[in-house]
Formats: C-alpha cells, sequence, structure tokens
C-alpha cells in the first residue's frame, strides 16, 4: 500500500463515496426505464459513476442527441427529491477532520449535476467543498479524466500528488487518465484498495502522527 507522504490533496467522487445514495438512484432508474417499458436493459448494468446521458448512451444507442438530453434531463428530475435516505458513508466525517488536520486541500468531483449535488450532501450532513466539479462544469464526464485534472486546476495541485477516491471503474478509469494515484472502494482495484472511508482516515492519521512525532 503506498504511503500518502507526497499527497497534497484528495479529491473524492460523492455517491458511493461519501454519501451512500445508492436506493435514490436505483429507484430513480427503474421508474424512469419502468415508464418505458425497459426494466429488462438494467439487469446487470452498473448504474453508478457516470454521467446520466452517458448511461442512456449506453442503455439506448438508438437514441439521438435530442433524446438522450430530454432522457437525462427526466431521469435527473426523479432523483432531486427523492432524499429520504440518503446519508453519509461510515468514515466520512473522520476521513474528513484528518484532512482538516493535515491542512490538506479536498474536492469534490461528481456526475451529479450542481442542484443534485448540493441537495445530498445538505442531506447527509457533509460540509459543502471549497471546490466542487459537477456534470455541468466538463464537456465531458467519467470515465473522461477533464473533470479530476479540473478539480486539482482550482485547487492549484499537481495532479500526481492528488489522490482519487472511488468507487466505480468508470471513476477509477477517470482519476488513472487524470495522471492521480486512485483508492479503490468496493473492491475494485486501484493504486489503494480500501474497504471503506475509516482505512483512508487510518492512513492519514498514521500520517499525522509521524509529523508530530518528527
Amino acid at each position: 500500500m503506498p504511503p500518502l507522504e507526497d499527497t497534497q490533496a484528495v479529491l473524492f467522487d460523492m455517491d458511493g463515496t461519501l454519501v451512500d445514495s445508492d436506493g435514490a438512484v436505483e429507484r430513480a432508474w427503474r421508474h424512469w426505464a419502468q415508464e418505458r417499458g425497459a426494466l429488462e436493459r438494467l439487469s446487470g448494468f452498473d448504474l453508478h459513476g457516470r454521467p446520466a446521458d452517458g448511461t442512456i448512451r449506453l442503455l439506448f444507442p438508438e437514441y439521438d442527441d435530442a433524446a438522450v438530453a430530454r432522457a437525462a434531463g427526466e431521469q435527473m428530475a426523479l432523483q432531486y427529491d427523492d432524499l429520504d435516505d440518503v446519508v453519509a458513508l461510515p468514515g466520512t466525517g473522520r476521513v474528513l477532520a484528518a484532512l482538516e488536520r493535515l491542512k490538506l486541500a479536498w474536492a469534490i468531483v461528481t456526475s451529479a449535476d450542481r442542484r443534485l449535488a448540493a441537495a445530498r450532501l445538505r442531506a447527509a450532513g457533509v460540509p459543502s467543498p471549497r471546490v466542487l466539479v459537477t456534470v455541468e462544469d466538463v464537456s465531458a464526464g467519467k470515465p473522461d479524466p477533464e473533470g479530476y485534472l479540473l478539480a486539482a486546476a482550482r485547487l492549484d495541485v499537481p495532479i500526481e500528488r492528488t489522490l482519487v477516491v472511488e468507487d466505480s471503474e468508470a471513476g477509477l478509469q477517470a482519476g488513472r487518465a487524470a495522471g492521480a494515484r486512485t483508492a479503490a472502494l468496493r473492491g475494485l482495484d486501484g493504486d489503494l484498495r480500501i474497504a471503506g472511508l475509516d482505512d483512508l482516515a487510518r492512513l492519514l492519521e498514521a500520517r499525522e502522527a509521524e509529523e508530530e512525532a518528527a
């Protein structure tokens, strides 16, 4: 497991990484697909990590650009008010507190739009970061690296000195393509494989102890 001594900033995905919104995401997609008689297309499909338009293009390759844009808008509208079981994931508060004590910058790079990101962060009790990059800030969503490159630039930190924390393969691909070190949740492969944010917090706390002892 690589050390984090040279890490200057941590770039988090939001859904599935800091915020548990799996139920809301899956309900919205099931409802949307059921209205179109297309529930079978969701079977075995990973609904997480991509912007809505990217997911729709994969699920409905026959859609033209106008149909994709319309469908993405409809799908996102289903998610704005569905916040009943949106909570912070275990370890979120601990890892953010460790970053604050270490005076390390952090950002969120999400495939949600700004309205949905603000609503979910508020519902989960997660503080808004100084830098929040949403799907509205980029020309291409994950797995394209643009969002992570933009977050590093806004934090004024070299991308190779950042750690991208992700729970989806699309997000990890984006982090790798950007040139960042990656920390992978959900059993995925990254430079770091962590079972949860408490694992990352322990690594940061170890760095903190070393700095205090130096």
